[in-house]
């Protein structure tokens, strides 16, 4: 067994393809192939099984893809310890993330330590950063909610209130604030169902009684500041997330709080990767 055909039978699972995993790779579907074969034949096991051009994992090829990552990843970190004797002068760093927001300060945090390490960063939603963390896509992710499975490592960061907005020629922009039962009474400007600020929203108001009156839908923060700049409604935001603007006024939300929290995460098997470990330390660091 070689890190050369571990490496090729990860992106034949990866990418659910010879073809697709060769072009990753930058090699042949021939070379893939053979390498795939040898692994299978040296130790009796089949890691596919290939009806016509589609291939799944076998049973004991899904068991043996969580190894090779393992395997894979401490042959990263040896290469690096080895090399540079801990210093992480040189590798890469996969970040998704739910927002931008919060996640350039992260990076600067940690490139302020660690500037030599590219970072690339990649934006989804909760269930997505999750999904790219189990299929080694991403290293960290940077998630709205804390999840309660247990392959996950779960760090929180950092908890920011829910504020409101209207345009500045709207009725309560001379208020200051609203009482949370009075912004229930409102045409509220809502992102879809299961976005955190919708949900931390609609659970502050269920507790007081009340359900927000939802005027729209929208399925961006842009395009919800937009409409609220036009005078469709009232909007709401993380605060740590709100971009000020003449023609808009923020209205802190009193008399129950609503709050949002940002957590980070990777793979709980990964947690003491010294790429990862840096990170979430240096990020710990510069907590708000």
């Amino acid at each position: 067994m070689t890190l050369t055909q571990l490496r090729s039978f990860i992106a034949v699972a990866r990418y659910n393809g010879f073809t697709a995993a060769a072009r990753a790779l930058r090699t042949s579907q021939t070379t893939i192939t053979s390498q795939i074969q040898a692994l299978e034949e040296e130790h009796g096991a089949r890691l596919f099984e290939r009806r016509g051009r589609r291939i799944d994992l076998t049973p004991v090829g899904t068991e043996f893809l969580q190894i090779a990552r393992q395997m894979i990843e401490l042959e990263n970190d040896a290469a690096i310890l080895l090399k540079d004797s801990g210093a992480l002068r040189q590798g890469a760093i996969k970040i998704g993330a739910v927002s931008p927001f919060h996640v350039i300060a992260m990076i600067e945090a940690f490139h302020s330590q660690y500037p030599d390490i590219y970072t690339s960063m990649r934006l989804g939603n909760s269930g997505d950063v999750l999904t790219d963390l189990g299929n080694y896509a991403a290293d960290v992710g940077v998630v709205a909610r804390a999840d309660d499975d247990d392959r996950y490592y779960m760090q929180h960061y950092a908890s920011y209130p829910v504020t409101a907005f209207v345009h500045r020629d709207h009725r309560l922009a001379a208020n200051g604030s609203i009482e949370l039962a009075e912004l229930s009474k409102e045409r509220l400007l809502m992102r879809e169902t299961g976005s955190t600020t919708r949900r931390a929203l609609e659970d502050a108001m269920a507790s007081i009684g009340r359900k927000p009156r939802i005027a729209m839908e929208i399925g961006s923060r842009e395009a919800i500041r937009e409409a609220v700049i036009r005078g469709l409604g009232i909007g709401t935001v993380s605060q740590s997330e709100y971009v000020p603007d003449e023609r808009l006024v923020p209205l802190p939300i009193t008399g129950t709080a609503v709050v949002t929290h940002i957590y980070l995460c990777c793979l709980r098997e990964r947690r003491r990767s010294l790429l990862i470990s840096a990170f979430l330390n240096a990020v710990t660091r510069r907590t708000p």
